[in-house]
């Protein structure tokens, strides 16, 4: 595998180009890329226009509009909605190599002036300390693509769902650094595979989003994830998770999955 997950191109005027690699490629087809690092790539655009601001992004939400194929993409962001104390921006990543010219992929973001409520600072979970890794699931797709870029340590299972610590060891692009959002941005669509609640080889169960809302800035490479999925009778489920990096409770995230059986 590289040691990357996207490398850089150039630009074409108010797009930046990136080649990805590899380790993007979906667990579901080799042909297409996984979630996270496409809400990664897109993290990244949105923190560089928040560059040097007293806000920071309080919750990001993808949505997959089509297929993201490993190919060559543009990517471009911008502010949708200003403002001195609450801001909506947006990013989106468009193949380049295809005739459609409509977005793949969507990130937007509310960004929230920043003050000091450290007295009344609060957790609604205790930190979740990691302990012996337990074996990989025997259906967990061979490990190929973005599943090998990622080390995973199964915990023992909890009543309030699965629990996978989960460690982002690649650079989200080429020869630049990855902040601890983008490297969490890099795991968090792994909550609907976490928290499956179907078997892999009967079920296909693809996330259209992922929506995650963060009550602080996450901290190191290292988080966990505490994932359930539900499923409807209807062919469309849900998956929840709770979020941890090593010094506790850092948000929550939910995907909606369109379920078919293989």
């Amino acid at each position: 595998m590289t040691d990357c997950y996207y490398r850089r191109l150039g630009r074409d005027g108010e797009h930046e180009l990136f080649a990805p690699t590899d380790s993007t490629r979906s667990n579901w087809d080799p042909d297409i890329q996984h979630g996270s690092p496409p809400l990664a790539l897109l993290t990244k655009a949105i923190e560089e226009l928040l560059a040097d601001s007293p806000m920071r992004i309080g919750r990001l939400t993808l949505d997959i509009l089509g297929a993201i194929p490993v190919s060559p993409v543009r990517v471009r962001a911008w502010v949708e909605r200003p403002g001195r104390r609450i801001s909506l921006l947006a990013a989106e990543m468009t193949p380049t190599d295809h005739g459609d010219s409509r977005a793949a992929a969507r990130v937007s973001a509310w960004a929230l002036a920043t003050g000091d409520t450290g007295d009344v600072a609060s957790d609604r979970y205790p930190v979740l300390v990691e302990g012996p890794a337990r074996p990989l699931p025997a259906n967990w797709w061979h490990l190929s693509g973005y599943l090998a870029s990622v080390d995973w340590r199964p915990q023992p299972d909890q009543e309030s769902g699965s629990v996978f610590w989960l460690t982002i060891a690649a650079q989200l692009v080429n020869g630049e650094e990855t902040t601890p959002l983008e490297k969490l941005a890099l795991a968090v669509d792994s909550a609907n595979g976490i928290g499956s609640a179907l078997d892999f080889t009967r079920f296909i169960f693809m996330n259209t989003d992922t929506t995650v809302h963060l009550h602080r800035l996450p901290t190191g490479e290292d988080f966990a994830l505490r994932a359930r999925g539900s499923i409807g009778p209807d062919g469309i489920g849900v998956t929840s998770a709770e979020i941890f990096d090593r010094t506790g409770f850092v948000g929550v995230c939910a995907q909606t999955l369109l379920v078919r059986r293989c």
